[in-house]
């Protein structure tokens, strides 16, 4: 692995685990940002599920906007705010996206919470709802329909992989003189790094 792929990596692996030690409410909460082919940006929470040197993983529904969008254009920006660790720290990654291997698919699905697994089936996620008691009955059904038996995973859910090419540290200070540490893939195929003024 590159070293400063695995410098950026590392700067990662231990920023997350100082956001767990200092207690932020979910450390692994994280704005995505998609394009939809218009040309506007989308972004949303998610939760970041695995993450490793091949990338940041987190699942949804492919006919869900930010699936649809993310088959479109196979782009995302990751953001993560933790402002219990120093004096808060933002962590941006920008890469292209893929769509995570089927068994790795049905491997965290089936560490769900059964009533995750049946709210997966319920949804018809991004569609218009006419009225809450139209998606508790939809569950209700589908609750019934697995009733005794294994949830399996639906086809169209599955996990999206972000594969980095851009990771921005950036670590609060006073008086807003902020330390911005850049990881960039060039054109080359080759890792920088660098600094940005605040």
């Amino acid at each position: 692995m590159d070293a400063l792929l695995n410098e950026a990596l590392e700067t990662f692996e231990g920023l997350f685990a100082e956001a767990t030690a200092a207690g932020e409410p979910d450390p692994t909460a994280m704005v995505v940002a998609t394009t939809g082919l218009n040309g506007h940006p989308s972004a949303r929470m998610v939760l970041l599920k695995a993450h490793d040197a091949r990338g940041f993983v987190f699942y949804t529904h492919l006919d869900g906007r930010k699936g649809r969008e993310l088959q479109a254009n196979p782009h995302a920006s990751l953001l993560f705010y933790w402002p219990r660790v120093r004096n808060a720290v933002q962590v941006r990654i920008e890469g292209q996206v893929e769509v995570v291997a089927d068994a790795e698919a049905d491997a965290y699905f089936a560490s769900r919470a059964r009533g995750s697994q049946l709210g997966a089936w319920a949804s018809l996620q991004s569609e218009r709802l006419p009225d809450r008691e139209a998606f508790e009955s939809r569950y209700a059904k589908v609750e019934h329909e697995f009733e005794g038996r294994e949830v399996p995973r639906p086809e169209r859910w599955t996990g999206f992989r972000v594969r980095p090419v851009h990771f921005e540290f950036w670590y609060g200070a006073e008086f807003r003189l902020h330390d911005r540490v850049v990881f960039d893939l060039n054109r080359a195929g080759v890792w920088e790094k660098h600094r940005l003024y605040p």
